[in-house]
């Protein structure tokens, strides 16, 4: 049932509404949709972020659901829809991960000793000799996540854990990733996700099994002796209803009906996937690689059969898609390292107030001066002649999966005006454009084709830097019909999970769709990229050689 009218629980008839729940790094969003896919009213919650030295960053889960509660409360209330009319809701969450003790109380995961403090974050670093140790073993699980594993996946933090904080990981009930810990929250009930533990635990989903030997191998044997009970033994597709719906407690808390359909949810980035990639007319998922430009970056490529590219995650099956293969690729620093690069500038500061007095963030207004002075030259990508920046702020996810290297600026003068500052901006977003054409040759390489790059995160939403994305790789940039795909993409799964809709792929074809379209610059642009892509690839490959150099002899850090 596609759609259509449904009978409420109370026996009325009406349309039916779907809630999206989006976590990302700093807020919870939640947004009511209809079935056509158009937003009715969105809200959102801040959450806070603790950092403290040795690359630790923490959250709070309770603070996170409470942010979560209070946005589909203030969604719902802001829409007019009545709770009576939702017939689905889904999350996504980043793939951070939540460690929680019997009864549901929360645990410390770090030197604060606060266990408030009880959510190590993605972006969180503090496992990186963890992931080399693991990496040097060589284990058949690692082809699945291109050749080697990241401190931003579980089983390294989970190894940090047991080493760091063996009081801790011995006494932790559940080891969830956030968007499981989600659904629990609203459920009670213990379903993971395919998506999170595939994508970021090693679960091999295509053979619907842990790796007992990898775990045994690795230092974390405990897990494969209980038979994995702390990390999840009821593994379900994404869309798949969890539980019995909303517990009458969750229920209240976020002022929905209890026995609310939920959807066993996705990480952040793959909502997004599925919310953009099956609304390009005329193609279908395998020719769309969804590109996902936030505070970091993330690629997914859809395939018929299993596509292994070394240093870019995956293949993993059934992770987006119901019954297809996909790589993940991406930076761990996108949107961040824009913001990180142009505050180094002398006139970052006077920019900054310029945008504030126009109501508009510094990465947007400088967008706004790129595309205005290109108006006035050859083009907005000629602002950055000679100017070169390789953005890996916080290492390379793909293709060279190194977390040690760094980022490179060349061909600085001694310019210290606003104008100069335009042109680094417009280089540092060529930059990601340049690491993001990486990705798509290293995929073409070994069989994994796409036709056109579909484009969500605000990092993205300026048409500037959509085009200069589209020249940067050479491909065609999609622009999603919805400003929100994240949470269109959760939305949907809400639907599957309420009946609305019989698979994600129906949703897909009835909730998304295309409103713009970038064609890259042909003619005498396409050399001049090229030309600077080889400059970006060498520039790039002296600091990776630099930073594995260093890497050798490094003493690991000691967080106690």
């Amino acid at each position: 049932m596609v759609g259509t009218m449904t009978t409420d629980f109370d026996g009325r008839q009406g349309p039916p509404y779907l809630i999206g729940v989006d976590v990302g790094t700093g807020s919870a969003r939640a947004g009511v949709f209809d079935t056509a896919g158009a937003l009715v009213t969105m809200a959102k919650c801040d959450i806070d972020l603790f950092r403290e030295e040795g690359a630790i960053v923490e959250q709070s889960a309770n603070q996170i659901w409470e942010a979560v509660c209070r946005a589909v409360r203030e969604a719902v209330a802001a829409s007019g829809v009545r709770a009576d009319r939702i017939a689905g809701i889904g999350f996504d969450a980043t793939c951070s991960l939540v460690v929680v003790g019997p009864g549901g109380r929360h645990l410390p995961v770090g030197p604060s000793e606060d266990p408030e403090r009880n959510v190590i974050v993605w972006m969180d670093h503090r496992a990186v000799a963890q992931a080399e140790r693991i990496n040097a073993g060589g284990h058949d699980v690692l082809r699945y996540v291109g050749g080697r594993i990241s401190p931003e996946m579980e089983t390294p933090k989970l190894l940090w854990l047991k080493e760091n904080r063996p009081e801790t990981f011995d006494a932790a009930e559940h080891f969830f990733d956030l968007t499981d810990y989600l659904t629990w929250r609203a459920t009670g009930d213990l379903a993971r996700s395919i998506c999170t533990v595939t994508c970021k635990w090693t679960y091999l989903a295509h053979e619907a099994r842990w790796d007992g030997a990898y775990f045994r191998a690795i230092g974390l044997g405990v897990l494969a002796d209980e038979q994995f009970l702390r990390i999840g033994r009821k593994i379900v597709e994404p869309g798949t209803a969890v539980g019995t719906g909303l517990s009458t407690e969750s229920a209240v808390a976020l002022g929905l009906r209890a026995g609310t359909p939920v959807a066993a949810g996705l990480i952040d980035a793959h909502a997004g996937g599925i919310g953009t990639v099956g609304g390009v007319p005329g193609q279908g998922a395998e020719d769309c690689m969804a590109y996902v430009f936030g505070t970091s970056s993330c690629t997914m490529t859809t395939t018929r059969d299993p596509v292994f590219v070394p240093g870019v995650w995956g293949p993993y099956y059934a992770a987006m898609v119901p019954g297809a293969w996909l790589n993940e690729g991406g930076q761990s620093v996108a949107g961040a390292a824009i913001d990180h690069l142009v505050r180094f500038h002398p006139a970052s500061s006077e920019a900054a107030a310029r945008a504030t007095a126009q109501g508009c963030s510094l990465p947007d207004w400088l967008a706004r001066q790129a595309e205005a002075a290109g108006a006035a030259a050859e083009g907005v990508a000629r602002l950055a002649e000679g100017l070169h920046v390789v953005p890996d702020f916080l290492g390379n996810r793909a293709p060279h999966a190194d977390p040690h290297t760094r980022a490179i600026i060349a061909g600085l003068g001694m310019d210290t005006g606003v104008d100069s500052l335009v042109r680094l901006y417009v280089a540092g977003i060529l930059g990601l454009g340049y690491g993001l054409r990486q990705i798509v040759e290293a995929q073409r390489n070994s069989g994994a084709k796409v036709k056109t790059i579909v484009i969500s995160g605000g990092a993205g939403r300026a048409p500037v830097v959509r085009q200069l994305l589209a020249d940067a790789t050479g491909l065609p940039v999609s622009v999603p019909r919805t400003q929100e795909p994240v949470l269109l993409g959760s939305a949907m799964l809400g639907g599957v999970a309420g009946g609305v809709f019989p698979r994600i792929v129906d949703a897909m074809a009835a909730m998304s769709g295309q409103v713009g379209r970038h064609e890259p610059f042909a003619g005498k642009d396409v050399g001049w990229h090229d030309a600077r892509y080889a400059i970006f690839s060498k520039l790039q490959h002296v600091v990776l050689e630099g930073a594995r150099a260093a890497a050798v002899d490094a003493p690991s850090p000691a967080y106690r």
